[in-house]
């Protein structure tokens, strides 16, 4: 084996000592550069910066995208993912660029979601025609789907329950909740009309999302006549954004399959004005009345909560021929007897707290005259 000459080791030392220096030399602007990036991102974080909604994906890559107060501009995708319809995404400062995708939400922060509601039928006074027509429409279909398919039909995709405030529809749509260990998911319709353009069809797309992904489940959607009022040809911009929260909600109701373990119901105290296309087949296919309860019915929901109660001697059937009073009302009367007795010095309601509870409530001309005769006559 020939040795290498000492002058070829020497030039390998050389270059090996050179490259090293050079290494160095790169290491030490590498560091430099990561600090001045970490000290422009410092920097960059104590400014706010824009987010916008992506309004539309062009063909040439750029993207025209909503900011606040209506405005729409185009801006190039600076971030390393792709940007979608609706994505809500942060901009750069100078408003030139997008910078960064923001996660996708299920705007579960507006929702009420309960895995199991503590309410159960049981705890409903009166209303056995409207508790029956629930089992059949929302309750049997989630606990046994296999029927229709045998019979050869498809089960309601939703109910609305109408009726004077108060009434129980709530506690009717928790109770069948219950029923079926559905999770139970309640929104007040009002949140979905939203101020800027497709904010609100974009809630109504997330929420049903929501509901696909974590069934079985109940969607409750409270007061659904904010946003289902019949539709006029003369409208506000305002108006028209809720025209299109509906028109989404319409095709979130036609898009899922009646045997799904998906439910909607639906509540509203002004069943005149909501729009017929809510009303078809397809989408709320029952209407179920939820009235104000009769004498005995009455009687039922001071015995719920009376049991609840430390009583002596009370007369229920006197209590109950109190006319013109809704759940919640009769609730009112029984905490407001309690606050009677602990007026008095007592651990115990006896009869005349309720009397004073029940005076004070028919002074309440607002709502026992004018309010709940009016809002009947909706129903006649």
């Amino acid at each position: 084996m020939s040795s290498i000459p000492s002058t070829e080791i020497s030039q390998i030392l050389q270059t090996d000592i050179i490259l090293r220096m050079e290494n160095k030399k790169l290491h030490d602007e590498l560091d430099r550069l990561s600090a001045e990036i970490k000290k422009f991102k410092d920097n960059v974080q104590k400014y706010p910066l824009p987010v916008a909604n992506v309004r539309d994906v062009l063909e040439d890559g750029r993207v025209l995208v909503s900011i606040n107060f209506g405005h729409e501009i185009v801006v190039t995708n600076a971030s390393d993912k792709k940007v979608e319809l609706l994505d809500k995404v942060m901009l750069r400062s100078d408003f030139g660029a997008i910078t960064e995708i923001l996660p996708k939400s299920h705007e579960i922060s507006l929702m009420n979601i309960d895995e199991k509601p503590n309410v159960t039928y049981a705890d409903i006074g009166g209303l056995l025609e409207q508790k029956k027509a629930v089992k059949e429409v929302v309750e049997l279909p989630l606990k046994n789907p296999e029927i229709f398919k045998k019979v050869g039909i498809s089960p309601p995709k939703g109910i609305l329950l109408y009726g004077p405030p108060g009434t129980g529809k709530t506690m009717l749509a928790k109770a069948v909740a219950n029923a079926t260990d559905a999770k139970f998911m309640e929104i007040i319709a009002s949140e979905l009309a939203q101020k800027y353009l497709g904010e609100g069809a974009k809630l109504v797309r997330e929420i049903f999302r929501y509901t696909k992904e974590n069934a079985p489940c109940i969607l409750f959607i409270d007061e659904i006549d904010g946003i289902a009022h019949s539709r006029s040809g003369e409208t506000s911009g305002a108006d028209r954004e809720v025209q299109r929260t509906l028109t989404q909600l319409l095709a979130e109701m036609d898009g899922f399959d009646p045997l799904d373990r998906i439910k909607i119901i639906g509540a509203t105290n002004r069943i005149d004005i909501i729009d017929n296309a809510l009303l078809r087949p397809g989408r709320f296919d029952r209407l179920i009345e939820i009235p104000l309860c009769d004498y005995e019915g009455r009687r039922e929901i001071f015995k719920i909560y009376l049991n609840r109660m430390n009583t002596l001697n009370i007369d229920i059937g006197e209590l109950a021929k109190t006319e013109n009073l809704s759940g919640a009302q009769i609730n009112g009367i029984c905490t407001e007897a309690g606050l009677n007795a602990i007026r008095c010095g007592r651990e115990y309601v006896i009869q005349d707290d309720f009397a004073g509870a029940v005076e004070k409530t028919e002074n309440n001309k607002t709502v026992n005259k004018y309010v709940i005769p009016v809002v009947q006559e909706l129903y006649v």
